[in-house]
């Protein structure tokens, strides 16, 4: 028999849930006959598998440990491991912490960084997984790990915040998705000098159907309706190209969004490898050593709510986009 006590991000579920989370490897079926057979008991008695978990409920299972460490080897609350054959294992960097509290983690993460584990295809380890691994002694919940609030491009580098509790998550996920009581700023570089030094974009944009490539949107006049602020805040030139840094505020958030309206607008963002222009991005791999779009989420406005403040974060540009900086002439 085990005893797990419930806490702040295991309560409000249903008794089924958190015995699925606790045990991933089982069957709905297998669970549900736990409970029935009374394998189960909550406080001491029998409850329905809708039964809603409260803080401070006392869980107890009646399981031999071998079954245990079967159903639940790949749960939430297992540590990541850190000698996995053919997995690159790196630890979270804590320069690039930018803020942290009881409730929130928020990262300035770093370009070709995968947010979970596998995407892309690759073995390297994951944003979320470094998180984990950086968290795990001061994680007290059976099934709940800390998580992304928002959706990040593997080749940015981002503000990324991460929610240590489920209610944090909970409403930080509604406001990323209603546009409400966030504000996110980039800053780009993008080709050339923009006639006008500060505007708005407000062009649609298409989802393109079963997209082979990372060309999934488009420029419409028949579908999302999506408006890009931006100004200028330098020019400057490297021989004979011409570059700006722009300042962006997006008022609604869509997949691509920036890229396709600065391309929209003939200023593509550098080394944009979809959108860009592909003669002067190999001429700046080349010349520049330039490797991935320069465009970098520099602060975030909202609410945190494990203080219930408004909080305004700023993440540094990294390496790569200085190096570039310090190479350039400005345009007098």
């Amino acid at each position: 028999m085990k005893i797990f006590n419930i806490q702040e991000n295991d309560a409000n579920q249903r008794l089924d849930k958190f015995l699925k989370k606790l045990f991933p490897l089982a069957t709905r079926g297998l669970l549900y006959k736990l409970n029935r057979t009374n394998k189960v008991k909550v406080n001491k008695k029998k409850e329905d598998n809708e039964y809603k978990l409260k803080i401070w409920d006392e869980i107890r299972i009646f399981l031999q440990d071998e079954d245990f460490v079967k159903l639940s080897k790949s749960s939430p609350n297992s540590k990541i491991p850190t000698n996995v054959k053919g997995i690159e294992m790196k630890k979270l960097n804590k320069k690039d912490i930018v803020f942290e509290d009881a409730g929130l983690l928020v990262i300035n993460k770093n370009p070709w960084v995968n947010v979970h584990p596998w995407d892309h295809k690759t073995k390297e380890i994951s944003l979320i997984d470094q998180v984990q691994d950086y968290l795990w002694d001061k994680l007290n919940s059976l099934t709940f790990r800390p998580s992304l609030a928002h959706r990040i491009d593997r080749d940015t580098s981002w503000i990324v915040v991460i929610a240590k509790k489920k209610d944090i998550l909970t409403r930080l996920v509604e406001d990323f998705k209603s546009h409400k009581n966030i504000k996110k700023f980039y800053l780009a570089v993008v080709s050339w000098v923009l006639k006008e030094k500060e505007g708005i974009i407000n062009k649609k944009i298409e989802r393109i159907i079963d997209a082979k490539n990372e060309n999934k949107v488009k420029i419409s006049n028949e579908w999302q309706s999506a408006i890009t602020h931006y100004k200028v805040l330098r020019e400057f030139q490297y021989v004979n190209e011409k570059f700006s840094l722009l300042e962006i505020e997006i008022k609604t958030w869509r997949m691509h969004q920036i890229r396709v309206h600065l391309e929209n607008l003939w200023h593509p963002i550098i080394w944009d490898k979809t959108y860009g222009n592909k003669s002067l991005n190999h001429y700046l791999s080349k010349e520049l050593w330039v490797n991935r779009q320069f465009l970098h989420a520099s602060r975030i406005e909202f609410t945190n709510y494990w203080s219930w403040k408004k909080i305004t974060l700023e993440a540094k540009l990294k390496d790569d986009m200085n190096d570039f900086f310090s190479k350039m002439n400005n345009i007098e």
